[in-house]
């Protein structure tokens, strides 16, 4: 059983969503399903068309990646990365093209073929997909500092042939102590990552909510999420809430990237999610000095923090390659209680972490009853003392507390060292500690103690 389709987009059909529906009955053995669009370039500038699935009981896989030629197989037994293996049922299917950049200029034209091999007998339909493999048990740990990657991609999305087996063992040779799978827009490899984890590697997953308009990480989700939403309606925020209603974490990712055409939709453009009801931030993406922009999203996270928000700032590497981590990009060290996916998520929604690509920091605060509080912590009283304390910086690095978003005190580094300074709560409303390069690079940035005054 096959079905053709084709359609000649212009630039005015940019970020569609384009349903294709076919019918598979039930007696199949596969879906094939063949894009091809053209011109794949237009004055350098990719066009870029993808594929959502869905079968009768909904999401069945997406495959986020660019080229001009997209197949996609599903069988019971088997899918092409980014889409999900299991009983075929009968019904009707969507095949969906996601249009995230159509160029200027000569028209883009898109075939689409569909393929629905048959067996002599019908298989039982709907049926459900397969269970989910179960997560290994590891010894207890915690509590204590761990370090890790909240997002990375594998061949499931655009990471081109880098398994999920290439990618753990790349974060074993750089020693982490967990990492988050985050491919776009699918849930597809996340099985197969829940499953890998050692007592030497903590594997975990979500998804990069991928839209036209911005990127979120949903960490903790094994459920796909619904991410064709449009500024202005409120819908990212009703995600974001949904999230840590049920103990997930919702993260704006790289806000200030370079956008269409060349990043397409990375750019964060939700201007009522600014940050509206996301309490994270991803201010360090790849390298410092890179197409995200991590100076400006360092400030404009002081800003919201200006605002009286408390919201939290994290790292991702948006790992793609097996190189990516030689390029020094940022990690997440967090303070965990309980060294689980629980007690990671529960301490990056407590901003009990600091970014850094190899200096280590700790930045605390004595409450009036002598408790010692940490980054992300709230301080009610009149005079706080803080302190701050730091290894493993380079030659010339400069260490400067920043209160309220300005300079407040600085100091060479000498590879490690320690502070302490005091400040008038109501004067000062929150502090943070970055570490700087000679050159002024970021090296690391902790996460704020806040200052409240009790009177």
């Amino acid at each position: 059983m096959d079905y053709q389709f084709a359609e000649t987009l212009t630039a005015r059909d940019v970020k569609r969503h384009i349903p294709h529906n076919f019918v598979v009955p039930a007696n199949a053995s596969q879906v094939e399903i063949r894009l091809h669009f053209s011109p794949e370039r237009v004055e350098g500038i990719q066009n870029m068309l993808t594929l959502t699935v869905f079968d009768p009981n909904g999401f069945r896989g997406a495959g986020h990646r660019g080229g001009s030629t997209h197949i996609v197989q599903i069988t019971p037994n088997s899918a092409t990365p980014g889409y999900l293996t299991g009983p075929l049922p009968a019904g009707e299917w969507v095949a969906q093209i996601d249009t995230h950049m159509i160029m200027a200029g000569p028209a883009c034209h898109y075939e689409l073929t569909i393929s629905v091999s048959e067996t002599a007998t019908a298989h039982p339909s709907p049926a459900p997909l397969p269970p989910a493999r179960p997560v290994p048990a590891l010894p207890a740990r915690g509590p204590g500092w761990v370090v890790g990657d909240l997002h990375s991609h594998t061949n499931h999305s655009d990471a081109d042939n880098r398994t999920v087996a290439e990618l753990l063992e790349k974060a074993r040779e750089y020693k982490l102590d967990f990492i988050f799978l985050t491919d776009h827009n699918t849930v597809s490899p996340l099985d197969e990552m829940y499953a890998a984890a050692t007592p030497d590697l903590l594997t975990l997953g979500g998804l990069e909510l991928t839209t036209f308009w911005g990127h979120a990480l949903c960490l903790g989700t094994r459920e796909w999420v619904d991410w064709r939403v449009r500024p202005g309606t409120g819908e990212m925020a009703n995600i974001a809430t949904a999230t840590y209603a049920k103990d997930q974490v919702f993260i704006i990712a790289h806000p200030c990237a370079i956008g269409d055409p060349e990043c397409t939709g990375c750019k964060w453009v939700y201007l009522d999610m600014m940050p509206g009801t996301s309490h994270l931030v991803e201010i360090w993406n790849t390298t410092w000095e890179s197409e995200s922009h991590n100076e400006q999203a360092l400030m404009l996270w002081y800003s919201w923090l200006n605002q009286g928000l408390r919201i939290m700032a994290t790292a991702g590497t948006d790992t793609h390659s097996n190189g990516d981590y030689a390029l020094k990009p940022g990690f997440c060290h967090i303070y965990v209680q309980e060294f689980s996916e629980r007690g990671i998520l529960q301490a990056l929604r407590a901003g009990h972490l600091y970014v850094s690509n190899g200096p280590r920091l700790t930045l605390t605060a004595q409450s009036g009853n002598g408790d010692t509080l940490m980054m992300g912590d709230l301080f009610v009283g009149d005079v706080a003392t803080l302190a701050v304390a730091w290894t493993a910086c380079p030659a010339g690095a400069q260490v400067r507390v920043i209160a309220d978003g300005q300079p407040l005190i600085q100091w060479t580094a000498n590879d490690e060292g320690a502070r302490d300074w005091t400040l008038i709560a109501g004067q000062v409303h929150w502090c943070v500690v970055e570490v700087r390069s000679p050159e002024g690079e970021i090296l690391a940035v902790t996460n704020p103690i806040f200052l409240r005054s009790p009177h």
